[in-house]
């Protein structure tokens, strides 16, 4: 992969040899991200879990005391007053039924979170094709298969976020925007850590976390020391 000028100048900028602490590690990945809009922030962790068997699977979600800069858009399924309740909560869409053929035959999916009542996990059960490749099916572990659509269309809004294991067993997460404040990168980032510490399954042997890398969207890794954690 060819990388243009700005990303060769910001990489030399970045020790490659070197695990930086990660307040030292958000200050290089701001200074890094110089692209025209404003880059997220993410997170990559590598862990030593195998994805394949079920008790070494990690999956919740944690809210970042700082959001992450993004607008977030939330479907809830919902019926009689939880439709209400979720509207008041300030959801962007709520429904049951009648979205099956939206988003199913006419492919809508303007959303980026889906919220539903275990009631309506049945309705919901049947976009699994379309809602599961795209991580969208609502879960209990994430807090997103709930009756209190009110707590959970706030704490998405607020900044909750959902991390898991991906196939390569590891967790893609973002922690902001490169306009943040350092503070503000570092408190996210540590909430992150802690809850991410926390979900250690106990199945697993062996090293945990195996390396931690920072990055802009448009810059390069920055490696994070995992000594502390």
């Amino acid at each position: 992969m060819k990388h243009g000028k700005k990303y060769a100048e910001a990489a030399k900028l970045v020790d490659r040899a070197t695990f930086y602490e990660p307040n030292d590690a958000i200050a290089l990945v701001k200074k890094t991200a110089t692209a025209k809009f404003d880059e997220t922030i993410e997170v990559h962790i590598r862990t030593g879990c195998d994805g394949r068997h079920a008790e070494q699977q990690i999956r919740g979600a944690v809210v970042l005391p700082n959001g992450t800069g993004k607008t977030v858009k939330v479907l809830v399924f919902a019926k009689g007053d939880k439709v209400a309740e979720a509207e008041a909560a300030g959801a962007d869409y709520v429904g049951g039924e009648e979205l099956i053929p939206k988003i199913q035959n006419e492919g809508w999916l303007d959303f980026d979170v889906v919220v539903a009542t275990p009631d309506m996990m049945g309705v919901v059960g049947r976009l699994g094709k379309v809602l599961g490749p795209k991580g969208l099916m609502p879960n209990p572990k994430a807090g997103t298969v709930t009756m209190d659509v009110t707590k959970a269309v706030n704490d998405i809004k607020a900044g909750k976020i959902e991390y898991r294991l991906d196939k390569t067993n590891i967790v893609h997460v973002p922690v902001g925007k490169a306009s943040f404040t350092e503070e503000k990168l570092l408190e996210n980032f540590n909430a992150l850590m802690d809850a991410i510490v926390k979900a250690k399954p106990s199945a697993l042997k062996g090293q945990y976390l195996r390396s931690i890398t920072l990055t802009s969207t448009m810059g390069p890794g920055v490696k994070v020391s995992v000594a502390k954690f």
